[in-house]
């Protein structure tokens, strides 16, 4: 920070302590907000980009290199048609629900990000509750999926809807079992504290004792966004595209933000839960404490946002590489792993963390002490 703080002028700094702290507080906050949504935004276009690219390159296919250099203008092509082609609005429909469902799937995979650290001093709401708030957020989503599908007056959609909803609640119970892992290995809902209790290096972060719940977590993760081979909500060969069928435009382009915006999210809260989030894999290593404060590579060893981003990464290849690598999942066989295997493991896995706690071992080893 005192790297980036020599690079502004004094005046402007003279400027900035004259401002009320009221002000200076929406300020910050509002900048805060713009590039924790405008990088979404960003990472949520270029994706599609990488997605088609890996998933040439695995079926050796080209993928997109027409537009721009290698391709890369594809993805502001795409919102261009997007948003030049017309919204139709079917005849029968509930115009004001068709209209904002869209928004309420959206709106909720955004709204989030509030309270997800990116490092150690960089969160827009730093709040105690965190992983209730993102709980809550997260679950609000499947409102927008069933109102799309009704409010569209078409069976399609509708069938599209209830197999969607059905999907994303048995995977949401899933995941909440698992956030109950971590908050007993943590002992703190706040997400920066979740952060800061997996401190001291790689094989302290929570993948290792709670392994078994990562695995469901992260599976559940990609069945909640509907992500292959869970897009049982778009098999083609019956419901067409799902609760989404009716929409076109700008309306349509809304989907899809929400769904590649809750893929870059679920792979940074999975980061941040399992992997240590900012923390460095290095961290721990006294010879190596003395490049901490170095302005550039300092993170390298001492954690930072790029180390986020790096396994934020990593789980958004996987998405591409679970697509191009598995068939689609039968929907009785996406209900059983969801009701009948991840949900008791994760409570079975949580009586094992109780053990575990009452003997001091992982986590929780040297409490007493």
């Amino acid at each position: 920070m005192e790297f980036f703080a020599n690079l502004v002028p004094n005046f402007v700094w003279d400027i900035w302590n004259s401002l009320p702290p009221l002000v200076q507080y929406l300020t910050i906050v509002t900048w805060k907000i713009l590039f924790v949504t405008i990088g979404v935004i960003l990472i949520v276009a270029f994706s599609t980009y990488f997605e088609r690219k890996v998933i040439g390159s695995m079926q050796a296919r080209v993928g997109p290199n027409r537009v721009g250099p290698l391709g890369l203008g594809q993805p502001f092509a795409d919102v261009i048609k997007l948003l030049i082609k017309e919204v139709i609005v079917p005849a029968k429909s509930n115009r004001f629900l068709f209209v904002i469902a869209p928004l309420l799937t959206l709106i909720p995979a955004l709204a989030t990000w509030a309270v997800i650290p990116l490092n150690d001093w960089y969160v827009i709401a730093d709040i105690n509750a965190g992983l209730l708030y993102v709980l809550a957020l997260t679950s609000v989503g499947v409102y927008g999926v069933i109102l799309a599908g009704w409010a569209t007056n078409s069976k399609y959609a509708f069938l599209g809807a209830m197999r969607s909803a059905a999907q994303i609640v048995a995977y949401e119970i899933a995941m909440g079992f698992a956030l109950v892992g971590i908050l007993m290995a943590a002992g703190s809902l706040n997400l920066g504290d979740i952060v800061r209790a997996q401190g001291g290096g790689f094989l302290n972060w929570f993948w290792l004792p709670l392994f078994p719940l990562f695995l469901v977590y992260w599976i559940s993760g990609v069945a909640e966004t509907n992500r292959a081979p869970f897009d049982v909500a778009e098999g083609e060969s019956e419901i067409v595209a799902g609760f989404h069928v009716e929409y076109s435009g700008v309306a349509f382009a809304l989907f899809f933000l929400a769904e590649y915006a809750n893929m870059v999210l679920i792979s940074t809260l999975t980061a941040i839960f399992f992997l240590g989030g900012w923390a460095s894999p290095f961290e721990g290593l006294a010879f190596l404490e003395q490049y901490h404060d170095l302005p550039l590579i300092g993170w390298v060893f001492g954690g930072g946002f790029p180390w986020l981003f790096i396994k934020m990464c990593f789980f958004m290849y996987t998405f591409f590489w679970l697509r191009a690598t598995f068939p689609r999942y039968r929907y009785d066989q996406i209900m059983r792993l969801g009701w009948k295997v991840f949900i008791p493991i994760t409570i079975i896995w949580i009586v094992v963390e109780g053990a575990m706690a009452w003997f001091e071992v992982g986590p929780w080893a040297g409490l007493t002490g």
